[in-house]
């Protein structure tokens, strides 16, 4: 009978790595998810692709098997989107302003949970996390966490609509051609709710946008990009 090692395709590459490394395969995958190894010079994320004798297998220095921490995403979702939870980055590129220096990872994208979600309308900031305690306190504390929104509406808003809408803090951001752009912060608005109470303030609302989240904002993000949390960052 061939053996895996006789197999003109290769060997998987969690056993190279164990072969290499003297780590058991289980720990040969955990340092193959953690994006520290790389075949021929490219980083290789999947420990069941096969990698020939002649390919070049290289684990960074130092480099020690564990598992790979839980992370959280934010990402701007576009106006008219329906958001695919099973692939929630999928047509999405990361941005320019993620400073994390976090390599994507597959495990990265496994378990995600979308904690603070957006009607297919709106746009602006939502959040995925795999982090238990971020999605405790978007989720037990919504109620209390201010969202910021930029809300466009038809024609130009008086200050009596501008009253009719509290309890939520509103002011005006632009006016043109018609149109009224305002900053509305409210705590734990439900879907729909600013929209209503535009109504009920007499206003038409064209466009809905989140810019803020508690303390994380959108910060420059284009539609259709995403961007790890950083750690020194705090809804």
């Amino acid at each position: 009978m061939k053996s895996e090692s006789d197999d003109p395709e290769g060997v998987r590459l969690a056993k190279r790595v164990a072969e290499l490394s003297g780590y058991s395969r289980r720990e040969a995958e955990l340092l193959i998810d953690n994006g520290v190894v790389r075949v021929d010079g490219t980083v290789a994320t999947t420990p069941q692709m096969r990698v020939r004798p002649d390919q070049r297998v290289e684990i960074e220095k130092n480099a020690t098997p564990q598992p790979v921490p839980p992370i959280t995403l934010v990402l701007h979702k576009a106006a008219g989107v329906r958001l695919d939870l099973a692939a929630p980055l999928a047509g999405a590129r990361r941005s320019d302003l993620d400073r994390s220096g976090l390599v994507p990872l597959p495990r990265h994208l496994v378990d995600l949970r979308c904690v603070a979600p957006l009607g297919q309308a709106d746009s602006g900031l939502v959040v995925f996390t795999q982090v238990h305690g971020i999605e405790r306190k978007l989720v037990e504390d919504a109620g209390i966490l201010e969202h910021e929104l930029q809300v466009e509406v038809q024609g130009e808003v008086t200050p009596e609509a501008l009253q009719g809408m509290r309890p939520a803090r509103v002011s005006i951001g632009s006016q043109r051609e018609g149109r009224t752009v305002l900053r509305v912060a409210i705590k734990g608005p439900q879907p729909g709710q600013v929209s209503a109470t535009c109504a009920r303030a007499g206003l038409k609302v064209l466009g809905v946008r989140r810019i803020r989240l508690g303390r994380v904002p959108l910060a420059g993000m284009a539609p259709g990009e995403w961007r790890y949390l950083h750690p020194d960052e705090r809804f």
